[in-house]
């Protein structure tokens, strides 16, 4: 039996295509996400002292987008059989990762107002099919003042043909996903995965440290959300690839990695919601 065998396309599929997110607690040790975590703050400096390498998405929390390569557990995730077993039972046997970047809220960031992360394709509305995936790995211990993600299960599934950029629910809609918010308290070697059409909101850090999480994107064949990234790798970090992950890979050879700047600001999550 392979390693990806033993875990059920059955409960993967029930998962994502009922509540919308799943986890694997203990997918890694503690001292992998904490060398994760030095890497994911390091990479942040370095992001400030560049014009648009970290995004805001919201009062004191940005997003970044990085290389594979500066991650030195990427290949960990891309060939853990749990991570492999999900996106081949959801997505197909050619998915492919697209996205790499980290989500930081430190201490002062407030709560989210409610939204999906893109506009849900006619794939999900019309095909009732998921074609995308949003992997999270947490590098701290969660407690609830640390401003947990909070998700409304079931709700990748919701039309909300009036929201703004078709993200973003009008608050009369908000009751439903209050009566239905769960918070999620991952702890250090957990890994989740998440349909990212799901609504949810990042809830405010009362603590003081900050709160970084890694973010894995990976798409179907028929998914567009390549296009909104760069990911970029050198071709010796390529060459050195085993097969099963530069065969998933959305990639551009460069000689020289070259820093991603970020255009993607989403208005909608500059402002916290204070209702």
């Amino acid at each position: 039996m392979s390693d990806e065998a033993q875990f059920d396309v059955a409960s993967i599929m029930g998962g994502l295509y009922g509540d919308g997110i799943i986890a694997c607690k203990g997918a890694y040790s503690t001292q992998w996400a904490d060398n994760l975590g030095r890497e994911i703050m390091a990479l942040f400096e370095e992001a400030q002292a560049t014009p648009g390498g970290a995004l805001p998405r919201g009062p004191q929390r940005f997003y970044v987008e990085c290389h594979p390569e500066r991650i030195s557990g990427f290949v960990d995730i891309a060939t853990h059989p749990w991570f492999m077993a999900v996106c081949e039972a959801v997505l197909g046997p050619d998915y492919k990762i697209v996205e790499v970047g980290f989500d930081i809220p430190f201490p002062g960031a407030q709560d989210q107002p409610w939204h999906r992360d893109f506009r849900a394709p006619e794939a999900t509305l019309t095909g009732r099919r998921l074609n995308s995936l949003a992997f999270n790995l947490t590098c701290i211990d969660t407690r609830p003042e640390h401003g947990p993600f909070e998700i409304a299960p079931g709700t990748q599934w919701d039309a909300i043909p009036d929201a703004k950029d078709g993200m973003f629910p009008d608050k009369s809609l908000w009751g439903r996903y209050i009566d239905r918010a769960v918070q999620k308290m991952p702890q250090r070697g957990d890994i989740s995965a998440r349909s990212a059409l799901t609504i949810h909101r990042g809830t405010a850090n009362r603590s003081n440290e900050a709160r970084p999480v890694l973010v894995i994107g990976v798409d179907a064949p028929d998914a567009t959300n390549a296009h909104h990234h760069d990911l970029q790798v050198t071709r010796a970090y390529l060459d050195s690839l085993p097969p099963q992950v530069r065969d998933h890979l959305t990639y551009r050879v460069t000689d020289d990695l070259e820093t991603v700047i970020q255009h993607h600001v989403i208005e909608g999550l500059l402002e916290p919601d204070y209702s």
